[in-house]
C-alpha cells in the first residue's frame, strides 16, 4: 500500500494495516485495520489527516456499517458536527430510507433515518476502505434522496485496481480522499 500523502502519519498508518489472504473467503485479500485501531497514536493520526483534509462548511458526517462508524464517529467529534450511521435494514429504529444495491458477491441493502440529516446540508461520507464503490454508491444516493449534498468522500484505503473512484464518478461522487492505495 501507498500513501496518497507523504505525511508521517499515514505512513505509520500503512505500516500497520496487515494482508489476511483468503478472507472471508478464497482469493480475497483482505485488509485488516485491527492493528491501526490498537495503536491509539497511529488511530488518532488517521482521525487528524481525515479532519484536515475535510472541506469546510461540513454540516455532518455519515458513516457506513460497520467499519465505517469507527473512523465516522470520532472525525464527527474532532469536526464538532454530528454522526449520522447508514446501517443494514432493521437495524434502526424510526423511520427509514433505504438503497437496495450490488456487490462484487451478490446485492444488499442500506437505511438510513430520514430525519438524520437535512436537506441543503453538507456531508462527509466516511468509511474504512473503497473496492468497487457499491456500498459508498448506495450510501451518497441514500444521501441524496434527503436532499444533502456529499461535499466528499473520505476513505482510508483505497484499492485502486478495482475502479471504485470511477465507479462512484458515474453516482456524482467526485471528491474522494483515500489515505492509502494498493496499486
Amino acid at each position: 500500500m501507498k500513501p496518497e500523502t507523504s505525511d508521517p502519519r499515514v505512513e505509520h498508518a500503512a505500516s500497520l494495516i496487515r494482508n489476511v489472504p483468503d478472507f472471508p473467503k478464497p482469493g480475497i485479500q483482505f485488509k485488516d485495520i485491527t492493528p491501526l485501531l490498537g495503536d491509539s497514536g497511529a488511530f488518532e493520526g488517521v482521525i487528524d489527516v481525515l479532519a484536515e483534509s475535510a472541506p469546510a462548511g461540513i454540516d455532518a458526517v455519515c458513516g457506513v456499517e460497520s467499519r465505517g462508524f469507527l473512523f465516522g464517529a470520532p472525525l464527527a467529534l474532532r469536526l464538532g458536527v454530528g454522526f449520522v450511521p447508514i446501517r443494514k435494514p432493521g437495524k434502526l429504529p424510526g423511520t427509514v430510507v433505504e438503497e437496495h444495491f450490488d456487490l462484487e458477491y451478490g446485492s444488499s441493502v442500506l437505511a438510513m433515518h430520514i430525519d438524520g440529516i437535512q436537506a441543503g446540508q453538507r456531508v462527509l461520507l466516511v468509511d474504512d476502505l473503497l473496492a468497487t464503490g457499491g456500498t459508498l454508491c448506495a450510501s451518497g444516493k441514500l444521501i441524496h434522496r434527503l436532499g444533502a449534498e456529499v461535499a466528499q468522500v473520505q476513505v482510508v484505503i483505497e484499492l485502486a485496481d478495482l475502479g471504485g473512484r470511477a465507479n462512484l464518478a458515474t453516482c456524482g461522487l467526485n471528491e474522494v480522499l483515500a489515505l492509502l492505495q494498493t496499486p
